[in-house]
Formats: structure tokens, sequence, C-alpha cells
């Protein structure tokens, strides 16, 4: 072999080393670049696990307040008023409150789908109806605004059935249901049904749900003179009473009707029904609490 060709080979055999370097190189960077990315796609998957496991339980209410009925003598001034104050008094418990004020039936059929599209097996539910509701077949229904009633098969056409809305809670997996229904009115229909009961049918309640009601199945109860109604005033006291020495939503239930029922000598009786499985109040350790116990009968 000549001196030149020597060179030749020699420089053949470093080009050689140096190309196996470089795909050495480009093949440790690439494994480097994928170990790299597994690393952050299980850190990411990390942080998102322990932010699910550590979020809130969500809280969420759908508040409805009725007070200008074309049929009635007068417009309610108090559901509209008892709406917005509970409102906010739910909104300071944390609660993802959607208010509709004066609603069509339309307009609550929409409320409610959005109501459905916000609850998860956690969520801890509220629903709250102030206006006119009639009893019909022994189930009671929350009057639109725009109801046009002149016999009972109008009221399953244009109401909106509590039961159904219970129902809708319960299909979503609701752990906790609470329910407060102020509309044991004398509504402006019953002269033109031949057959009328007065007030609201009892309120079947699903599982792990807890109802209150202005009055007793049955019965009636008039307007007071003030800003709100005597319901929401005694419930409002209650939940106020709340941040200061927290409480359970069934005590608070319960101090609101034995309050209502002293105060009108036991001419208004508010109803309070319960199937709450596990205590539920209206702020944060309530809703966890609830979740918990959901979690245990699921597994």
């Amino acid at each position: 072999m000549s001196l030149s060709e020597f060179r030749i080979s020699r420089r053949s055999v470093a080009m050689a080393a140096a190309l196996v370097g470089m795909v050495s190189l480009a093949i440790g960077a690439h494994a480097a670049l994928n170990m790299r990315a597994l690393d952050a796609a299980k850190t990411i998957a990390a942080q998102q696990s322990s932010e699910a496991a550590g979020k809130k339980p969500s809280r969420v209410a759908l508040v409805i307040g009725n007070g200008h009925y074309p049929d009635a003598n007068a417009p309610l001034t108090q559901p509209i008023n008892d709406a917005r104050a509970l409102t906010s008094a739910l909104r300071r418990d944390g609660f993802d409150v959607d208010v509709v004020e004066d609603a069509t039936k339309d307009d609550m059929n929409r409320a409610i789908d959005r109501l459905k599209s916000k609850l998860r097996p956690d969520s801890v539910v509220m629903l709250f109806f102030g206006g006119y509701g009639v009893q019909v077949g022994r189930e009671s229904y929350m009057i639109p605004v725009d109801a046009a009633i002149w016999k009972e098969s109008d009221v399953r056409r244009d109401g909106l059935s509590i039961e159904a809305v219970l129902d809708v809670m319960k299909e979503q997996g609701a752990c906790a249901k609470l329910v407060v229904i102020d509309a044991s009115r004398r509504n402006p229909y019953e002269r033109r049904f031949r057959t009328f009961s007065h007030g609201l049918a009892p309120i079947d309640a699903p599982d792990n749900a807890l109802i209150l009601t202005s009055a007793t199945p049955g019965q009636v109860a008039d307007d007071s003179a003030g800003q709100h109604s005597v319901l929401m005033s005694e419930l409002l006291n209650n939940l106020n009473a709340q941040e200061a020495d927290p409480a359970a939503a069934e005590a608070i239930f319960n101090k609101t009707r034995i309050a209502i029922s002293r105060a009108s000598d036991g001419a208004q009786v508010p109803s309070v029904s319960s199937s709450l499985l596990e205590d539920v109040s209206f702020g944060a350790a309530g809703a966890g609490a609830a979740a918990g116990a959901a979690a245990a009968a699921g597994g």
C-alpha cells in the first residue's frame, strides 16, 4: 500500500468514526428528549390528578322568584325580593347560583337544563321557588308567569312538577338535594276548578333530600306586609346565624319551621321532609361531608 493510499484509508476511517459519533449523539439526544417528554407528561398527569383529588365539591343552586302573574289582581312583591336575598346568602356560602325572575315556562325549562349540566356526583344542589304553586292529582307544580290555566289539565301542561325536577337531580347523581318551596299561597286559578285542593301536595322526596315548604300540605299561607315572606325572613335569619355558629341544613330548616309556627301561634306551620343520609350544610364543610358519604356509598 502506498503512502497516499494509507492516508486516504486513515481519513476514511476517521470520517466513518466521526459519522458514527454524530449518529450516536443524535440517538442519545432523541432518547433524552423522549425521556424528558415522558417525564413532563407524568408530571402533568400527577398535577391533574392532585388537582382533581383536591377540588372542592360543587355547590349549585337554582333560584326562581315569580311575582308578575297576569291572572293575579296584583303582583307578588315578595318572591323576587326573596330570590335576590337568598341568592346573595348562597353565593356567600360558595354556591354557584342561577337566579331567574318572572320566569316563563321556557325560562324555567332552560334554567333546569343549565342546572342539570352543572351537576356532578359530589354536588350539593338547591332549588328555591317563590311564586304560585298548585297541586293536581297529589302532585305539586311550580307555576310560570305565562301559564294559561283554566282547568287542571292546564296545570300539568304549563306548570313544572317539583317531583320532576327532583328526579333530574337524582338522575344526575347529585349527592344531596335541598329544596325550598315558598308557594303555598291562595292562587288566582282556584276559582276556575270545580274540584280544587288548597296548598301543595306532600312532595315525594328521593334519597338524600331535604325539603322545606311554607305550609303544611293542603294548607295555605297568607303573605305578610314585609319585604320578605315569613318563610324567607326566618330562613335568612338562620342562614346568617350559621356564619357565627355553623349548623346543618336540616337544623336550619327545622329552626325556621319552629320559629314560624310559634310566631303565628300555629296558624302557619311549614313542612320539613328529610331523607338525608348525612349532615349537609350550606357551606364547604357540609358539602365535603356529603361528598364523602356519597363516595362511601358508591364504594
